[in-house]
């Protein structure tokens, strides 16, 4: 089957009817409009990206003949809808519960609010950290960057409480309902506790290190958030970043290497180079 072959043919059928089509032009667009205002921040946008890059490159090589590749690449979007299902099950789930709780057009107008300087959420963490570790009290934050981690906000409890270390300090505190489970913090503000954080695969981790550091980790593979991790346990300070962890940060390490990624982030400068020049003289523990 040739995808593309299969669109031209399609296209040659279509009979144009003026009315009908307007209408139908425009509920598609309207319907493309608050979709995309709905998956925004969440890693859909990251999996359309690709998906549209695929297509691209479809295009390309259906054009210069490149007859293998363009069969392989038509026979994986031949089933594209099965995929799109596949790919796209929390993001759905996510859009189909915000249509039911009738929050499709409130939520489709908001617009994200200005971010909170670096130094600020970093100062707060870092103290965080510092105090939980003394105090032995486990903790799981995540700092959203690009990819947006609005998929996981929808599974803890709502905030949305400006960041500051009584509001953490409470949240992870061993007596409370909301000590398990991880914090999103996402644009200088905390905007849910009790989220629930992907586990890794992997096998090859440290025995060491129990369900928050995996969590950690997992969260990290899939996304480009920073995730400090501190242990019941030790009361050790680390930091999980792209499928790795960093372990046995000081209170001053953690904030110099916050501030270092996020001003990064921020040049748009980040990359596995910089990553390594950042993470210099600190131990990484990734199996």
């Amino acid at each position: 089957m040739n995808f593309t072959a299969d669109i031209a043919t399609y296209i040659r059928t279509i009979q144009f009817h003026p009315i009908t089509d307007i209408l139908d032009i425009a509920g598609v667009t309207i319907a493309l409009f608050f979709l995309i205002r709905l998956i925004r921040g969440t890693r859909a946008v990251q999996l359309i990206k690709g998906l549209a890059a695929v297509a691209i490159i479809l295009i390309v090589t259906n054009a210069l003949e490149l007859k293998t590749l363009n069969w392989i690449l038509s026979s994986i979007l031949s089933n594209w809808i099965i995929a799109l299902i596949v790919l796209f099950q929390p993001e759905l789930r996510l859009v189909i519960e915000q249509i039911g709780r009738g929050r499709m057009w409130r939520d489709s107008f908001i617009t994200p609010s200005d971010s909170s300087s670096n130094l600020k959420v970093v100062n707060i963490i870092t103290e965080t950290a510092k105090r939980l570790s003394e105090k032995r009290v486990g903790a799981l934050i995540a700092i959203e960057r690009q990819v947006g981690l609005s998929d996981i906000v929808s599974t803890g409890q709502a905030i949305e409480g400006d960041i500051s270390y009584e509001l953490l300090d409470t949240i992870f505190y061993p007596g409370t309902t909301m000590h398990d489970g991880g914090v999103v913090i996402k644009d200088g503000k905390v905007a849910a506790a009790m989220c629930l954080f992907p586990l890794t695969d992997k096998y090859q981790i440290n025995s060491s290190f129990g369900t928050r550091h995996r969590a950690g980790i997992g969260l990290s593979e899939i996304t480009d958030a920073i995730i400090v991790i501190i242990s019941e346990e030790t009361g050790r300070i680390s930091i999980a970043l792209e499928g790795n962890i960093y372990s046995d940060l000081t209170p001053d390490k953690l904030k110099e290497r916050l501030l270092s990624i996020l001003q990064k982030s921020d040049s748009g400068e980040i990359n596995k180079s910089t990553l390594k020049r950042i993470f210099s003289n600190t131990k990484k523990e990734d199996k």
